[in-house]
């Protein structure tokens, strides 16, 4: 893998950048745009040593549009967005007489078939508007897709800035985790999180679950959980991790319990909840110890929010990030919602031991396994 750093004498050559736009959008409009912030540094290196940076993105399912994007790309560069039909060739044509400094925009190439089949005829197509590759989607890189694997098969390939910076953070987890190491675990989809699980059983120092997947945890204890979701079919790794003396359940838990015709959220033990209960978020005697944790650890991995954040349940999230806000430790942050907590209550710019990774999936499938598919591909 060669870094976009190294990459010489391309001026006037067209340089297809892989990066990934797939942010939270409103009405057209985009909600958070840290993503699209974190491709400045590899645009800004094509335009200084003189290349057209042309920039292939997606946006949630075939149907969006990155318009929204091309709007905030605007406030910052030149901003060409090319909506026709790549199959055009027309549109070779219309980027050949784009301004020199500009930055091109592809809509959606998740409207094409090809892109996520990882079609070789789709990923030659895409090459041909390219003369050199740069993969600076970390956050994509765990997919086999024609953007992400099958273009550095056709042409010169190096990684982007933000890439550089991904696999220079999480690396130094995997090679040489410093002690004591707290590992966080929340959010959903525990079928995706126990390889992660399974690998820090032994690194880590502490394990700390929470979220959804904290319910599999409290059933396979013979915890009640009521109406709270739990994935089928895990207990049997659960129930060994449940042996691993590193493994720290929450002791209280705030539940989402229906009284007398309202909604209400109240604070219990773990062995207190009702049929008809939805956990929802961890207590504050939780938090406290959790706290604590942070402040004597070195190295502090934390994936998904300790509660259900989509529906307002964000206080335990929240006060960890303030618990690392004044911890000396070393910080590796994935996933979207816990990236907002902890920017809502620190300066993560500012702050050099918190380092934010732009992935969620392919943030877990890198820490497990120590690669991914995109990131092979460039050699």
């Amino acid at each position: 893998m060669i870094s976009i750093k190294k990459l010489t004498g391309i001026k006037d050559f067209s340089v297809l950048i892989r990066v990934d736009y797939n942010v939270p959008m409103k009405n057209g409009k985009v909600l958070d745009t840290r993503r699209i912030e974190s491709s400045y540094a590899t645009i800004d290196t094509v335009l200084k040593k003189g290349g057209i940076p042309l920039l292939l993105a997606h946006s949630g399912n075939s149907a969006d549009s990155l318009r929204g994007v091309a709007t905030v790309l605007s406030k910052h560069y030149n901003v060409v967005f090319v909506t026709n039909d790549l199959y055009d060739m027309r549109t070779h044509e219309i980027i050949s007489t784009v301004p020199k400094g500009a930055v091109i925009l592809f809509e959606n190439i998740r409207r094409y078939e090809g892109e996520e089949s990882n079609d070789k005829k789709f990923a030659e197509l895409l090459a041909s508007y390219g003369d050199v590759y740069v993969n600076d989607a970390f956050s994509v890189s765990h997919r086999k897709h024609a953007s992400t694997v099958g273009i550095p098969k056709f042409l010169p390939s190096y990684a982007g800035v933000q890439l550089e910076k991904e696999i220079q953070a999480l690396s130094s987890v995997i090679e040489k985790p410093i002690s004591p190491f707290l590992f966080i675990l929340g959010g959903a989809k525990f079928s995706t999180k126990i390889p992660l699980l399974k690998k820090f059983a032994t690194s880590a120092d502490s394990i700390v679950v929470g979220g959804a997947i904290l319910n599999n945890f409290y059933k396979a204890a013979g915890f009640p959980v009521g109406d709270s979701v739990v994935e089928e079919g895990y207990d049997a790794p659960v129930k060994t991790l449940l042996k691993n003396p590193k493994l720290l359940l929450p002791i209280d838990v705030v539940v989402s319990r229906a009284v007398l015709g309202k909604t209400k959220k109240i604070t219990i033990s773990p062995d207190e909840v009702q049929p008809g209960d939805v956990i929802a978020d961890i207590g504050v005697q939780s938090t406290t110890l959790i706290g604590e944790k942070i402040k004597k650890a070195k190295l502090v991995v934390w994936n998904g929010p300790m509660g259900w954040y989509e529906k307002g349940f964000t206080a335990a999230t929240r006060a960890l990030a303030q618990a690392l806000s004044v911890s000396k430790a070393t910080t590796i942050i994935g996933g979207g919602d816990t990236a907002a907590a902890i920017e809502s209550v620190l300066d993560t710019a500012t702050n050099k031991k918190i380092f934010i990774s732009t992935g969620g999936g392919a943030t877990l499938d890198y820490l497990a396994n120590g690669t991914l598919p995109g990131i092979k591909a460039l050699g």
